[in-house]
């Protein structure tokens, strides 16, 4: 998180275990979503004149790049909000499950509008399933036999053009769509 949270306390008085407590929680959504900039929580205690239980509310407000994540509902009638501390773990569960679809979503969208790279093949090894590619910028880029859309692995020859999708896989960049390129391998 680039700025540490900022935490309010309103009709109530400050609580150092509860800051705590929520501070916790606000380092942990950088799990869901690792490019959080900000986060502003308000614990606020019922009206004075209410005449059955207090229910605490907790609003969260996520500032993520080119957007704004908030969770600010009325706790209505859930009694289980009479505790502070399970009004604060509904409002991150909340939170969480947004920024987790607001991360789906993005990576969804870095899926659909990546651009095909240029590269050559260097290497072919039909029996193990794999080759390994060298794109136009020099990088080596590993593929795997299910990433060919319109040739056999087998059929491929070092050398060869190739167009591909490239995403990080876990020992370095791989390509994950590669389709031949040239006179006698029309694109599908």
């Amino acid at each position: 998180m680039q700025i540490p949270p900022e935490v309010t306390f309103r009709g109530m008085d400050h609580s150092d275990a509860m800051e705590a407590k929520i501070r916790e929680r606000a380092e942990k959504l950088e799990r869901f979503y690792d490019r959080i900039m900000s986060c502003r929580v308000v614990v606020e205690a019922p009206h004075r004149n209410h005449h059955k239980g207090k229910i605490y509310h907790v609003s969260l407000d996520v500032t993520v790049p080119g957007s704004e994540l908030v969770v600010n509902r009325d706790p209505g009638a859930n009694h289980a909000h009479e505790d502070p501390y399970v009004a604060i773990r509904d409002a991150f569960e909340a939170m969480e499950r947004k920024l987790d679809a607001f991360a789906n979503k993005k990576r969804r969208e870095v899926k659909t509008h990546a651009e095909e790279g240029y590269a050559r093949v260097t290497l072919v090894h039909p029996e193990q399933d794999f080759g390994m590619l060298e794109s136009i910028d020099g990088r080596s880029i590993y593929f795997h036999r299910h990433a060919v859309k319109n040739q056999e692995l087998e059929d491929i020859r070092s050398g060869e053009e190739v167009r591909f999708l490239e995403e990080m896989g876990e020992e370095g960049p791989q390509a994950i769509v590669v389709r031949v390129i040239g006179e006698e391998h029309p694109e599908k």
